[in-house]
């Protein structure tokens, strides 16, 4: 039997960082804005007639083997961490071999972790006869995934990447609710460009500095996550309407404000390519994730997107990503 699954990454358009257990509570009105992107996150099972486990991920060059009988240690492996814990949870009971891989460059900041996480629990689940319903995927993808950055997992990049599509992401003192969006997803294929800056990022240490100083009751940094709730709510409205230059707007007046929030969510290089952008046609820029590196979504002017491009990819170490939007979630396949 072969499983096959596969799970959108994301680009967040607005209220990162306030996804994050229990900072949103403090923020009445709480929500995030992403939308899904073909680069995805896969996960391929083989089964085994034997009692071997094999677990490779290809992007990563790294692959081990152990037994069913070793499943009971994986819960401390360190490599593949992640692939690990998460077979660790599901304690399959047939051999098999595991590919993991991914579209996305390591350290994106496009959610690429989260998305395989949820492309493997789609595709474990499915080997071990869909022990878990479908609505339990993302609590187990973020609880998994916190043991392994060992601090809080924001909960937007799972919903990106088990839904897809254009999403706001409602967070309430009774759950969390996605919003699927109806957008303008031709123009903003149109319109946004995603650049990897070359510098991979960390995202648990940028949102780990920032949760505690809110936790520690910083009314600097409580002020700014209110900003970070105006502006997913505005950026809600924009998308929704097809108000594009409310769009930029929204962008632009966001941008100081996470720099203020974490000085280092931008680096020396990533300045560099903003203004390179903007003087070449971007009006806005929203770097993806937590920063500190990883990619920057640039929303360029009517039909400046290939100048702005040409601009980003002339510079070291840059890559402009080709995406398309991304209407659907999780898909398992079983063959």
């Amino acid at each position: 039997m072969v499983i096959e699954a596969i799970a959108p990454t994301r680009v967040d358009l607005a209220g990162g960082t306030i996804d994050i257990w229990p900072l949103y509570l403090f923020h009445p009105g709480a929500a995030t804005v992403n939308f899904g992107i073909s680069l995805y996150a896969r996960c391929c099972i083989e089964t085994r007639d034997d009692d071997r486990i094999i677990l490779e991920s290809r992007d990563r060059q790294v692959s081990f083997e152990t037994s069913l009988a070793g499943v009971v240690d994986l819960a401390r492996e360190e490599r593949l961490e992640l692939i690990a814990k998460l077979v660790h949870f599901f304690k399959p009971e047939t051999g098999f071999h595991l590919i993991a891989e991914s579209d996305a460059p390591a350290g994106a900041g496009l959610g690429g972790s989260s998305a395989l996480a949820i492309a493997c629990i789609g595709a474990l689940n499915r080997l071990v006869g869909e022990r878990y319903e479908r609505s339990k995927f993302i609590v187990i993808a973020a609880n998994v995934e916190t043991q392994v950055i060992r601090v809080p997992a924001g909960f937007q990049d799972y919903y990106g990447a088990f839904y897809g599509g254009a999403n706001c992401i409602h967070f309430r003192p009774d759950g969390i609710e996605r919003e699927a969006l109806s957008i303008n997803s031709a123009e903003l294929e149109r319109r946004v460009v995603v650049c990897y800056t070359g510098e991979p990022r960390l995202s648990g240490i940028n949102n780990w500095e920032m949760f505690k100083t809110h936790i520690d009751g910083d009314p600097v940094i409580f002020q700014l996550f209110e900003s970070i709730r105006d502006s997913a709510q505005a950026m809600r409205r924009a998308v929704v309407d097809d108000d594009w230059p409310e769009v930029s707007r929204v962008m632009r007046a966001a941008y100081p404000n996470r720099k203020r929030l974490a000085p280092n969510i931008t680096t020396p290089h990533m300045e560099m390519l903003v203004e390179k952008a903007i003087r070449h046609g971007a009006e806005a820029a929203k770097v993806c994730g937590a920063g500190g590196g990883g990619c920057i979504a640039f929303l360029c002017a009517e039909g400046t997107r290939e100048s702005v491009e040409r601009a980003l990819a002339a510079e070291e170490g840059a890559q402009v990503l080709q995406w398309k939007f991304a209407p659907e979630g999780l898909t398992v396949r079983e063959g």
